[in-house]
């Protein structure tokens, strides 16, 4: 049975996050892809750690291992003469050109869009850059930490009378990745109908003031003109919410709803929390909260999260546990969905490998393949597939064009 993507054939020119995380998603669901690398050093990401058993290594990094399951790698320096003629040829057979640079760099190349399209008129290309293909920001560098904080994320995270807090990680780069991808394969089909491709542009930034929080605070803002402004824990009007220390570690406790206060006063066996005047109401509670707290945290420090996870589920409120890295790796749920695999690398041997985010019965997928070496295949792509000699190859090497 072929997978979802199987005859589509992408060119990679991606590293680092946001890029590789696009194509990935097209390779685990049966893509080919033929990630072009630069010679010697490779995706820049091959150079971030965590690495494994602490050894830098350009073929240990795990990010790079888990940003790249499914492809091939060639290296193929752009930049030369016969580096760009070689990726002409490549695009002759390709549907997709995904690339991450920044906007002036294809174009710098002598590769836009224009002269790709020439050569292949269904051509999709799509370019993630950090604020788009246009606009006074186009050609500006940004980190996490940029994008969080122009994309109005970090103007809702936090207490109110602290400092704006990020989202930890890199949401905005793996979010830009989700948003390529489908972005791709709507071009994709649009192109397979017509005949014609065009170039799909993806602005990081973009993708982070899209997502539903920040559409929600921008038409908030449009009827009312006012601004909403960090509410931390006690937010949507009501307590509790967040995070809470218990007697083996944290749970998460949404209970702002009207109607789960009192499931609340049943969970913790509190009736009289209800005739309260201090609780009385949402504003009541979102106004003492600290006098709420002062009863709610001794008595989540008496039971432990399983406990409360269970005692909470029953009496049905949203609680979860908080759980360190390894307790996710084990949870049944996760377990009993194959949320993990494991992939045997030749640098690492067999390791946990996050699985694919969604399932599709109808063309499941076949098991994952390793994240490449750096030019691991070189031979199948240009003698195999390109027709290029033993010799013709060497010679390339010595060039320093692969």
């Amino acid at each position: 049975m072929q997978n979802a993507l199987s005859d589509i054939k992408v060119l990679d020119l991606t590293q680092y996050i946001a890029g590789p995380y696009c194509t990935k998603l097209l390779a685990d669901y049966g893509a080919e892809v033929l990630k072009i690398e630069k010679p010697f050093t490779g995706d820049g990401a091959r150079r971030v750690g965590p690495f494994y058993q602490d050894d830098p290594d350009p073929e240990k990094s795990g990010l790079f291992l888990h940003l790249n399951t499914n492809k091939q790698s060639i290296t193929l320096d752009l930049k030369t003469v016969c580096g760009k003629k070689i990726l002409l040829e490549l695009v002759k057979e390709a549907d997709i050109l995904v690339e991450n640079y920044a906007p002036r760099v294809m174009p710098s190349l002598g590769l836009d869009y224009a002269i790709l399209a020439a050569v292949n008129p269904a051509l999709v290309m799509t370019s993630i850059s950090n604020f788009g293909q246009t606009g006074p920001y186009r050609d500006y560098k940004a980190t996490e930490l940029i994008l969080s904080g122009m994309g109005l994320h970090m103007h809702f995270e936090g207490e109110p009378t602290r400092e704006p807090l990020k989202f930890p990680a890199n949401k905005a780069q793996y979010l830009a990745g989700n948003y390529a991808a489908t972005a791709t394969l709507g071009a994709y089909f649009g192109a397979h109908a017509t005949g014609r491709g065009q170039q799909v542009d993806i602005s990081i930034m973009e993708c982070l003031i899209s997502p539903p929080e920040a559409g929600a605070w921008l038409m908030a803002y449009e009827f009312t003109k006012l601004e909403t402004n960090r509410v931390g824990h006690r937010r949507e009007g009501s307590y509790p919410i967040g995070v809470y220390p218990c007697r083996d570690g944290y749970i998460f406790v949404y209970g702002v709803v009207s109607f789960f206060w009192p499931r609340i006063a049943a969970w913790m066996n509190m009736p009289e929390l209800l005739t309260d005047p201090r609780f009385a109401t949402p504003a009541a509670r979102r106004e003492n909260h600290g006098d709420f707290d002062a009863l709610f945290i001794p008595w989540l420090m008496e039971h432990s999260r399983e406990e409360l996870f269970h005692s909470g589920q029953a009496n049905r409120l949203p609680v979860a546990p908080v759980y360190t890295i390894d307790e996710t790796l084990q949870d049944p749920q996760f377990v009993a969905r194959g949320s993990f695999t494991e992939v045997e690398h030749p640098m690492t041997g067999k390791i946990v490998y996050p699985g694919l985010p969604f399932r599709l019965p109808e063309t499941p997928c076949t098991p994952q393949n390793p994240a490449p070496l750096l030019g691991e295949h070189n031979h199948r792509v240009y003698v195999e597939r390109l027709g290029y000699t033993l010799a013709e190859l060497s010679k390339l090497r010595e060039m320093g064009v692969i």
